[in-house]
């Protein structure tokens, strides 16, 4: 490149005898205010004397001076670097305990917590006992349950009385006028609340059916079971929601239509299951107002989860029934538009994106990738996600003297490319 191309000295790198590069500015004075001539002073001499940086061989640039600010001549305060705005609805904000005051709450309650651990086991058995007598002989899933064997389920409902403080705002409405109930999810709390509360029929996973104790009590409930990854189990779901929901003799659909647990900060896509029937919707909100422990079921275990709320002094509660949500006469208004109208915008945090994220990038479906994180979680990686070879090349059953590390690693990862 020729020397007189006006191009080259910006492309190149600092000569070796270029060491300091000064910041000259003219400065026109004429007809400044008498008065701020201080001002203009300090500026002058920060203008013409300020020196930008030692110039490395490689480049870089070495901020120095007689100011930290490179940009005070200006009237710049100072340089600052903003937080993280990455949103992370799954995040428990006290993952572990922190503090003498939390630690010494622990000693203190242990004694309680195994109190409160054998009357939780002794009521999941008194209502696991009434649930069986009021499911003895009864084989008919798809009409309601007889008024006696829901008499008997009452005896279950009492025992799932937990021992949080509950505050209460609003009231729920009819189930003639809101068949419909939804709610957000933070805690494994809510479902035992809302079946001592409403007894509803709830919908869940197919995987929850082989719970014990816990298979039983929601199957007592009619629950609508739906795989989210099947479309033929959706749809079913849709139409069993429909079915109940329009038949006052069946109790009312719970739905937490997030699909899963949060921090309770944010709101994430909402699955539309509850929207396509067209029928009235109640929301409710639940909060768990806390100082020192967060009860949201996020990046923690359930064991240690409950460990920490069973040593706590209380547990505090909070669910508020908001008005009823009636679909619009309008019969332009879709599932989605119907689901849109319950969403707080600037608390939403976008999820479904990820379905064609996975898509665009890997060439999977959202069931082959839980399948791949179902086959990553048995190789039993650690808190940082790592895991040991042996782990590895046992979940893929080779034996490691019959193939490279490097080769198990293309055989595990061929079908993402």
């Amino acid at each position: 490149m020729a020397d007189d191309d006006l191009s080259s000295p910006l492309l190149q790198s600092p000569r070796a005898d270029q060491s300091h590069v000064i910041i000259a500015v003219q400065d026109d004075d004429s007809g400044s205010d008498p008065s701020d001539q201080d001002q203009h002073t300090r500026r002058n001499q920060t203008r013409h004397n300020f020196l930008i940086g030692n110039n490395h061989k490689d480049g870089s640039i070495c901020w120095s001076g007689s100011s930290r600010n490179p940009y005070e001549f200006v009237g710049s305060d100072g340089l600052s670097v903003p937080g993280t705005t990455t949103a992370d609805p799954f995040r428990n904000d006290t993952p572990g305990v922190t503090g003498v005051y939390e630690i010494v709450k622990i000693m203190v309650c242990v004694p309680i917590a195994l109190a409160r651990l054998v009357l939780f086991a002794l009521c999941l058995l008194v209502g696991y006992i009434a649930t069986k007598l009021a499911l003895g002989g009864w084989k008919d899933n798809q009409n309601p349950m007889p008024r006696w064997r829901c008499r008997i389920m009452w005896i279950t409902r009492l025992s799932s009385r937990f021992y949080h403080w509950i505050r209460r705002k609003g009231k729920p409405a009819p189930r003639e006028i809101a068949p419909i109930v939804v709610s957000n999810h933070i805690s494994y709390i809510e479902p035992i609340f809302y079946f001592y509360e409403l007894s509803p029929t709830i919908v869940a996973s197919e995987s929850h059916d082989s719970l014990p104790f816990v298979g039983t009590i929601i199957r007592a409930m009619q629950v609508i079971y739906v795989n989210r990854f099947s479309q033929s189990s959706r749809k079913n779901a849709v139409s069993e929601i429909k079915r109940k929901a329009s038949c006052n003799r069946f109790p009312r659909v719970l739905l937490f239509p997030e699909g899963t647990t949060t921090n309770g900060k944010f709101i994430i896509s909402f699955q539309l299951g509850a929207f396509i029937p067209g029928y009235p919707i109640q929301p409710v909100v639940v909060r768990y107002p806390h100082i020192h422990f967060d009860q949201s079921w996020g990046n923690i275990s359930l064991a240690k989860l409950m460990f920490r709320m069973f040593t706590q002094f209380h547990n505090f509660m909070e669910v508020e029934y908001l008005p009823v949500v009636f679909p619009s006469n309008n019969q332009k208004e879709n599932a989605l538009q119907f689901a849109e109208r319950e969403k707080a915008s600037i608390y939403m945090v976008e999820m479904a994106r990820m379905e064609s994220f996975l898509f665009q990038l890997f060439h999977i479906s959202s069931n082959e990738a839980v399948g791949f994180l179902d086959k990553f979680l048995s190789m039993n990686p650690d808190s940082s996600g790592c895991v040991m070879l042996s782990e590895f090349l046992r979940v893929l059953r080779l034996k490691p003297c019959t193939l490279s590390v490097e080769v198990c690693l293309v055989q595990f990862f061929l079908p993402f490319l």
